[in-house]
């Protein structure tokens, strides 16, 4: 019978073991820092009935979603995490308390054109916070706390959050007279790093913006300096347009609580480029960067919008979110070499390799361990002495017991250090707290090793 080649698709990331196990860390810390700000963990289908996934319908997104049939029921796979979002709040609108404040770590799917660095399956790390009616602009300015948090957690030191108010924006092109033109004007606004000022005043011009419109535009979207400068600088356009001025009094309120939320300057700038070309956003947004790595665009992204669920309820849902595209930062990571290739991924922490055919005193050796949180595997295969310990090689695990006639007699275990080859003979009791205390110095180090200051 004629085999089939193995493959995986194109678009689709496949890590091995040690990999895996960074990518899960990173998964955990993201995790742990949501759920340290009250955000509640969601788990929302893969696969949803089209009309409800696609209620919003047209465009980019309903070509490149993977669509089918069953039977008679028309599917599709999510492809992003804000959607089935809005569908579980519409849904449980009764049984839930406001704000809902909820994180999902999860995977969706897009049929693109599959490219370095983007795919077609790939995880997402989302945090929403939706309000009742209204949500109050101070979830704005915690928004960037919790980015700082994880990326930090992380490892990441050289990134910066950049903060705009679509407001801002909207107000500026108002009082210019292009109100009906200032959508398109944003979506060319937000190619600038991509695509240069030059490129952005010619499609500008294109759209029907005077050139001199578009030198305006350029100039004030340039405003530039420490965060205090470029507020002050756009205090000279208070009092000239209503949605402005809201505008600017949320974007003084996120800064002013910036350094209570723990958020330093150095890690935060003010940033008239940021627009974010969705019209999906009403009010703050924002863009997560790699300082030393600007080409790879934005690491995080989201910001403020009016109504959630427009399309499934008549609630008024406002929110704020963000969301980290997991897979893609891994990738870029590991790209750029920023994974830390000294954490330990091992899939134990100890392996016990019995040297005598009764395997009841090592069995009994590892339920001791595993009651004492270490997690720990039971080599059973008759094999030579060389061959475990390659096994024990490739896997990386930081312990290997040796238990044999003589230790069983002494009511010991021989416990090699595998980074260090020290081995000493201990009481089981003795081996838990040994392999304890090197596991928490060998579990400090973080996922991502950036030695940027």
């Amino acid at each position: 019978m004629s085999k089939i080649q193995p493959r995986t698709l194109s678009g689709f990331m496949e890590l091995l073991p040690g990999r895996q196990a960074q990518f899960d860390r990173m998964a955990a810390i993201l995790r742990e820092t949501y759920s340290l700000y009250g955000f509640t963990a969601l788990d929302t289908p893969l696969i949803e009935a089209s009309e409800v996934l696609l209620a919003k319908g047209g465009g980019e997104t309903e070509k490149q979603i993977y669509r089918f049939m069953k039977g008679d029921t028309d599917l599709s796979l999510r492809f992003d995490l804000t959607v089935p979002l809005a569908k579980y709040v519409a849904m449980h609108y009764s049984d839930l308390s406001f704000p809902f404040r909820r994180f999902q770590i999860g995977k969706v799917y897009r049929g693109e054109r599959a490219q370095r660095g983007r795919f077609r399956e790939f995880y997402q790390a989302d945090i929403d916070i939706i309000g009742d009616g209204k949500l109050a602009p101070s979830n704005d300015a915690e928004i960037p706390a919790i980015i700082y948090r994880a990326f930090t957690k992380l490892g990441l030191k050289r990134f910066q959050i950049r903060v705009n108010n679509r407001k801002i924006l909207n107000g500026f092109y108002a009082m210019m007279g292009l109100t009906a033109q200032s959508g398109e004007i944003m979506r060319t606004v937000d190619k600038l790093e991509k695509i240069g000022p030059d490129k952005v005043r010619e499609l500008l011009v294109d759209a029907g913006i005077t050139a001199q419109q578009a030198e305006e535009i350029l100039s004030f979207i340039g405003i530039s300096g420490s965060n205090q400068q470029v507020l002050a600088a756009l205090e000279g356009y208070r009092g000239r347009n209503e949605i402005f001025d809201a505008g600017l009094e949320e974007m003084n309120l996120v800064v002013k609580h910036l350094d209570a939320f723990g958020v330093p300057d150095s890690h935060f700038a003010v940033d008239l480029t940021i627009a974010r070309g969705l019209d999906y956003y009403t009010g703050t947004v924002y863009e997560t960067t790699m300082l030393d790595h600007p080409e790879i665009g934005s690491i995080c992204s989201g910001g403020r919008y009016d109504n959630l669920a427009e399309y499934y309820t008549d609630k008024q849902l406002p929110g704020v979110g963000i969301s980290i595209g997991l897979t893609r930062l891994f990738f870029v990571l590991e790209d750029q070499g920023y994974l830390n290739d000294q954490l330990n991924t091992a899939p134990a922490d100890a392996l016990i390799l019995p040297m005598t055919d009764d395997l009841g005193p090592a069995i009994s050796l590892a339920t001791q361990l595993r009651e004492a949180g270490i997690r720990t595997q039971l080599y059973g295969e008759q094999k030579k002495f060389k061959q475990k310990m390659t096994y024990a090689d490739k896997l990386g695990v930081p312990y290997v017991i040796f238990l044999g006639d003589d230790e069983i007699s002494q009511g010991v275990a021989a416990v090699k250090d595998m980074r260090s080859g020290e081995q000493v003979k201990l009481s089981p009791s003795q081996a838990v707290t040994h392999i304890q205390a090197g596991l928490n110095e060998l579990n400090q180090g973080k996922p991502i090793m950036d030695r940027g200051e």
